[in-house]
């Protein structure tokens, strides 16, 4: 506990009255300074590490996460986030010396990090330990105040948060609900509203942000493409392929939605990836401690529509009243099946192949720009033409997914996948206004000579500055 804690968030919270009592805590100066900065974040980490259990079993409650996966993909993750901003605080809060040109000179020019003041995060339900309190990093470290929405659809992890970050941190608040609580949320005005989701869901935030002009970050999602050649380790290729894929039965908004396999690599794919995920799940993945399960009845229900089209390479058991589909592997699917025209969001891996890199490029640029690439290649040519060809949110080569674990890489979508970024000092930036502040002496007192009434010498002074400033507007025709 670092000080007088807001009350546990209620069903019939008043949203209106939180919203203004977080305002006029930021309004007071309490979260601007280092120390206060600090106290949140070690607060944070003291709450991830006393609680342990009780997450673990609110993430199997909901995703049916095995402990090892929520250390690894959840409260690892918050935690290394935590130990990485706490080591650069400092250095991310220390005003930035800037150069002034010679005209504007003597004078200094810095530019000060300071915090937006209110913001809201709202989260959603596949990753709801870490996409919700990842973005709070970032936004307690800029020195704000916060409204954490997390996800209805994980109710375990949401009652448990609930109970939790008002009990350990100051100016943050929780609010709990489905649509009707997130409408109300929307009508207030924040100074940055933080999105993770759907794109559906993304532009009503994105229009109800508009009428208060407040900026947005939209980490929404898409269909993740994997480019695979014959030139990649075929073995290595399908391990990674499996486990990017299949983690958190494939309801992850990074992981490989469809594979683009070129002909020569085809076959030796498909050799692999059955055993590939057999060895990480067993012969029957409805027994795994590391295998999880469809969120609720509606998602299940749309994953079993997916798999309608193409041929079945593994996989392909359904059991409804489990929430369970077993890894599954789509062979000669044709791109026009419904499973390639939205984003799968489960474990369900279409195969298609192409003739070569150029056919894949083609492929992927006729649809939305997607929030990760990924590439199984070892030919530099691919790899530039992915590189240059192409436009994701992230470009990672012969793996899924580990780009989200490198704190000083932003992580964010393009286009339909979303717009802005965070991780690391990049969530700081999202969460701060950048201010630039100028300092100039009165004596000398150089700035005379533009003065009016100007003169044949003050014109002679302002052509010659404006000329340095701006070369192309002095040059001679």
């Amino acid at each position: 506990m670092t000080g007088t804690a807001a009350p546990a968030a209620q069903q019939d919270q008043d949203i209106p009255e939180t919203v203004q009592r977080l305002r006029a805590t930021f309004d007071s100066g309490l979260t601007r300074p280092a120390a206060w900065r600090r106290r949140q974040l070690h607060a944070l980490r003291r709450m991830l590490r006393d609680h342990t259990s009780a997450i673990e079993e609110a993430l199997y409650d909901d995703l049916r996460k095995g402990r090892t996966e929520s250390h690894l993909t959840e409260i690892g993750g918050v935690l290394a986030e935590i130990e990485h901003t706490l080591r650069h605080l400092d250095r991310w809060m220390r005003p930035r010396r800037v150069s002034v040109p010679m005209n504007i000179k003597p004078a200094t020019a810095r530019i000060h990090s300071e915090p937006l003041g209110v913001c809201l995060i709202i989260a959603p339900w596949n990753y709801p330990l870490t996409l919700t309190l990842n973005p709070l990093v970032g936004a307690l470290a800029a020195g704000n105040a916060a409204v954490v929405k997390p996800s209805e659809l994980a109710p375990a992890t949401s009652a448990l948060l609930a109970d939790l970050l008002p009990r350990h941190l100051e100016a943050v608040a929780v609010v709990e609900g489905a649509v009707e609580e997130t409408t109300e949320l929307l009508a207030q005005r924040f100074d940055h509203i933080f999105y993770t989701g759907n794109g559906a869901v993304g532009r009503i935030v994105a229009a109800a942000a508009a009428k208060n002009l407040t900026p947005v970050t939209l980490e929404l999602g898409g269909k993740s493409p994997v480019f695979i050649d014959e030139t990649a380790d075929m073995a290595v290729t399908a391990r990674r392929l499996a486990w990017g894929k299949f983690t958190n039965a494939g309801q992850t908004c990074v992981a490989p939605d469809y594979a683009l396999v070129t002909h020569a690599a085809r076959d030796s794919l498909l050799a692999e990836l059955p055993g590939a995920i057999q060895h990480m799940f067993g012969p029957d993945p409805r027994t795994s401690a590391d295998y999880g399960r469809i969120v609720n009845d509606r998602h299940f229900r749309r994953l079993t529509g997916l798999v309608a089209e193409g041929d079945l390479l593994t996989g392909g058991v359904c059991d409804a009243g489990d929430r369970y589909i077993a890894p599954t592997v789509l062979t000669d699917v044709p791109s026009g099946a419904p499973v390639m025209r939205e984003e799968i969001f489960g474990p369900v891996l279409p195969i298609l192949t192409v003739r070569g890199v150029d056919e894949a490029v083609d492929f992927i640029n006729a649809r939305d720009k997607p929030l990760s690439l990924y590439a199984f290649t070892r030919d530099t040519t691919a790899r530039q033409a992915l590189l240059e060809r192409t436009s994701s949110g992230g470009l990672v080569f012969n793996a899924p997914m580990i780009h989200l674990g490198v704190p000083n890489l932003p992580f964010g979508g393009v286009g339909e996948s979303g717009m802005g970024a965070y991780h690391g000092k990049t969530s700081f930036d999202t969460f701060s206004h950048h201010k630039p502040v100028l300092s100039k002496p009165t004596r000398p007192d150089t700035l005379r000579l533009v003065y009016a009434p100007h003169t044949s010498r003050s014109f002679a002074f302002i052509a010659k500055a404006v000329s340095r400033t701006h070369p192309l507007l002095g040059r001679k025709r």
